[in-house]
């Protein structure tokens, strides 16, 4: 393998899977400040939505959502907010600017998140099983077990955003792009020079993950980035323990996604190729 897309070091882990630590999902400080609502939150909240990046948005953010980001300006994650650097059906992404450069920030839509779409990686989840079926108190651990996904997946020695802090429904973590605000593309928005070695770190980071406890769950083309000469995996929200109920489907999807993006690039792979080298002990090379 080349040094193009050069791997991270990995570290010391704990066993593979995290599925039995509790999320919490009790008040935080954002929901007192919202209930409160005093003069200072009542003026920031202002200034955020008359904020060009938010006037499409407002109608979908809660005060305790702009009391989270409040909460974040306060802690000192954030400095101040620049564009969105994407714009889905369940969160927003936005740039910022925290105490050390350019940040991204993460804002999951609780009113609009589609419970259901969350429902295959929940179901069998224990750290779920107290939550039920309120929305809320889903999508704040969905938010939180993103959190937990990112920190694992760094100390497995796979690339991805760093994560930074959570507040609520909020998700502060490494902005992947460059200081004009060009953010990382898509794999499957660039052209792949070196699709083996692209494949070899991609396979590499699956087994990582495997390693650590951890199925992505919607590894594709589209949830991997190029950016300044390495490969980063995005969108951990989903992923799922090694225990999980349904962790062999999805990695088994996950696999083929993989191994069906390669072989458009002309590399003769199957999905079993993939799947035996991230479950194997000491897969070939």
């Amino acid at each position: 393998m080349t040094d193009e897309y050069g791997l991270l070091d990995t570290e010391v882990v704990d066993a593979p899977g995290d599925e039995w630590e509790e999320l919490d999902v009790s008040d935080t400080e954002a929901d007192r400040i919202a209930r409160k609502r005093d003069r200072e939150f009542l003026e920031f909240r202002k200034r955020l939505k008359d904020a060009d990046q938010f006037k499409v948005e407002e109608s979908v953010f809660d005060d305790a959502t702009f009391a989270a980001i409040y909460k974040l300006v306060q802690d000192g994650h954030i400095d101040a907010f620049g564009g969105p650097i994407s714009t889905g059906k369940e969160a927003s992404v936005y740039t910022a600017l925290g105490p050390d450069g350019t940040v991204a920030v993460k804002v999951y839509r609780i009113s609009a998140s589609d419970f259901r779409q969350m429902r295959d990686y929940l179901d069998g989840d224990p750290r779920f099983s107290g939550i039920g079926s309120d929305k809320s108190k889903v999508v704040l651990a969905w938010v939180r077990k993103e959190f937990a996904n990112l920190q694992r997946a760094r100390e497995a020695g796979v690339r991805v955003p760093v994560p930074i802090a959570v507040e609520r429904n909020v998700l502060v973590m490494e902005y992947v792009g460059d200081d004009g605000g060009q953010r990382g593309r898509r794999l499957a928005e660039v052209r792949v020079e070196n699709p083996q070695t692209a494949y070899e770190v991609v396979r590499e980071y699956a087994r990582r993950l495997y390693g650590a406890g951890l199925v992505h769950g919607d590894l594709s083309e589209y949830n991997l980035v190029v950016h300044d000469g390495e490969l980063y995996v995005i969108d951990l929200g989903q992923a799922v323990t090694v225990h999980h109920p349904n962790s062999r489907e999805f990695l088994e999807r996950d696999c083929r996604n993989v191994a069906n993006f390669f072989a458009r690039q002309g590399l003769d792979v199957t999905t079993e190729d993939v799947l035996d080298y991230v479950t194997e002990a000491d897969p070939e090379p």
